[in-house]
């Protein structure tokens, strides 16, 4: 029986916040850690205390906030020795430049010296300051020694003018640190993931489509990139956040997946195909909209079945498929993992409460040739997990 799990549960974080117009996002950024149960400690610098105060990220953090070098003796030693991982957000042209020059003057300077963990930057500046060359070379300086940059984004800087330089969201920081602390147990993997629904159109305004949000999929493919796999994900609609660092195929019908999915097999090394590919579509489609008058008569025809074909080739992949179900109909997802020559066959009911559509949560049974196992209700980022960790065992 597998449990939750989470990356950053009784994690030590050891959060830096320096003087850029993004550090009001080190409140939100702070919060979100200890929801995912870490404890965060933050250090300020002075110039930091101009844009958010000390006591709000106390609040945050439920910790002090510590910034100044003589008040507590030792503290930059005895703080980053506490720390699983350091997080610099914003970190400034300033303080990376401190960094890579090794200069120590302040509280978080010195610890960044003393710190042997893994360090992640999140730069946020405007863009002139992060395209000039001297901080393009103390950043990659730093990046050259194993610090790991997230970000920055382009966009609307708080100057009113647009570029690159403003901080990464939120999100995006939280699952850089996420994979940070992740063992990297699938570097050798290229992993081909599907995901949300398709859309089979009937004239240029309908389609018949499912309700597939793509959430276990895009979990699937985050997933899959923390522990060290290159990752494709073909996905249909979502309105999911793209995720970065994977290559991302945006597509519509069943025929443009199938065809997105031949082009990037050669490369790959296993096909989780958890999209909801409509099972129908249009016999034929209408070129301009049709009207209401009279009543319609729909001819409909399978659409390709991508994983039959994928299966049936000489040189192919780890497949795993998925048998989204309603009702606990295991003996249909058995059927189809034999049928369809897969290794694996994550089955669920999508009628059971949380482990349906739009939701984060997912009750499922990973079935393979040699046995089969229940999962509880977890987080699609769990089941995930799961998923990957039957498939090493197999393969190994």
């Amino acid at each position: 029986m597998k449990n939750e799990r989470k990356v950053l549960k009784n994690k030590s974080i050891l959060l830096g916040v320096t003087g850029g117009v993004a550090a009001y996002k080190a409140i939100d950024l702070t919060r979100r850690l200890r929801e995912e149960g870490s404890s965060v400690t933050v250090v300020m610098t002075e110039a930091a205390k101009n844009f958010v105060t000390p006591l709000s990220l106390e609040v945050a953090s439920q910790n002090r906030v510590c910034s100044d070098l003589y008040s507590t003796p030792m503290a930059h030693i005895t703080l980053p020795a506490q720390a699983d991982i350091m997080v610099i957000a914003p970190a400034t042209a300033n303080i990376i430049g401190k960094f890579a020059k090794g200069i120590a003057d302040d509280l978080l300077s010195t610890s960044f010296l003393s710190y042997r963990g893994k360090v992640i930057i999140a730069p946020s500046m405007n863009w002139r300051m992060y395209e000039h060359p001297v901080f393009q070379g103390n950043l990659n300086s730093l990046l050259s020694i194993g610090v790991i940059q997230v970000g920055p984004e382009k966009g609307n800087l708080a100057c009113g003018e647009e570029g690159m330089g403003r901080m990464a969201d939120v999100s995006d920081i939280i699952e850089t640190v996420k994979s940070a602390l992740t063992q990297k147990d699938l570097l050798n993997e290229k992993i081909l993931v599907t995901a949300g629904p398709t859309r089979e159109y009937l004239d240029p305004v309908r389609f018949l489509s499912n309700r597939s949000s793509g959430k276990m999929g895009y979990a699937i493919a985050k997933a899959a990139l923390r522990r060290g796999a290159e990752v494709t994900l073909i996905s249909g609609y979502s309105s999911l956040h793209r995720p970065k660092g994977i290559k991302f195929v945006s597509v519509e019908t069943a025929d443009d997946m199938l065809h997105a999915v031949n082009r990037e097999l050669p490369s790959s090394t296993m096909l989780i195909m958890s999209a909801a590919v409509s099972d129908y579509m249009p016999a034929e489609r209408a070129q301009e909209k049709f009207g209401k008058s009279g009543k319609l008569l729909l001819k409909i025809s399978r659409t390709p079945d991508i994983i039959s074909a994928v299966s049936k080739k000489k040189s192919r992949p780890f497949i795993i498929g998925f048998a989204a179900e309603t009702g606990w109909k295991i003996e249909n997802a058995k059927r189809k993992l034999k049928e369809k020559n897969m290794d694996m066959i994550v089955f669920n009911d999508v009628t059971e409460a949380g482990s349906g559509f739009d939701v984060d949560t997912n009750r499922v049974v990973i079935i393979d040739k040699e046995k089969e196992f229940e999962l509880p209700l977890l987080s699609k980022d769990s089941v995930a997990d799961a998923i990957f960790d039957r498939m090493i065992e197999i393969k190994t």
